[in-house]
């Protein structure tokens, strides 16, 4: 059994093989259409436009509870990818994007949750191997973006909660007019 719909029997992995399959004919079989969506759009208004639909993915994203993702989300995110995939060379590039775009917007929130729950020192080790291959792949292609990227991933997962724990010792409350009220005289004799 692959997972419980809430009401329903659970799905078996054959009924889950049956989606995939119908799910990725559609897509080929649409590729073609999807390639020519945006030729009458200009470029930069493509690229624009799928710059807000990935910041709105970004803003919308359900990061309490990923799985499954919310739907502004994943429409937003399927929806830059559309457009990015139409400016493909062929049928066969956008049929190929749209497939990832799909695993990694729609399918792989769920996976991380599912792991997250179940083996919790898994999912560190995929974090970590998910940071690498993306300095890596980015390194391929652009060195010094792989740079940037890697100073912004160790300075947002070791450098900036160091900060925090390390300056937990300079905190200080600071008392006045806006503090909620304490009652200091003795009232117990009301409550007899």
């Amino acid at each position: 059994m692959s997972q419980v719909q809430s009401g329903c029997e659970p799905r078996t992995r054959l009924a889950d093989l049956q989606s995939a399959t119908i799910f990725l004919s559609f897509t080929f079989g649409f590729s073609p259409v999807l390639k020519t969506l945006t030729e009458s759009v200009s470029t930069d208004t493509v690229y624009a436009m799928s710059a807000m639909m990935l910041l709105a993915h970004l803003v919308s994203f359900p990061y309490a509870q990923p799985s499954p993702p919310g739907s502004l989300s994943l429409n937003a995110a399927l929806f830059a990818s559309v457009c990015l995939a139409s400016r493909l060379p062929g049928a066969l590039h956008t049929f190929a994007m749209l497939s990832c775009a799909l695993l990694v917007f729609a399918l792989w929130p769920c996976l991380l949750q599912r792991l997250r729950e179940k083996a919790p020192s898994h999912f560190t080790g995929v974090c970590v191997g998910v940071c690498f291959a993306g300095v890596g792949g980015l390194g391929s292609q652009w060195p010094g973006g792989a740079v940037l990227l890697a100073l912004a991933l160790g300075s947002v997962t070791l450098l900036c909660p160091l900060l925090l724990v390390r300056l937990q010792r300079h905190k200080d409350n600071i008392h006045g007019p806006w503090d909620e009220a304490e009652i200091q005289e003795d009232l117990s004799h009301f409550l007899h």
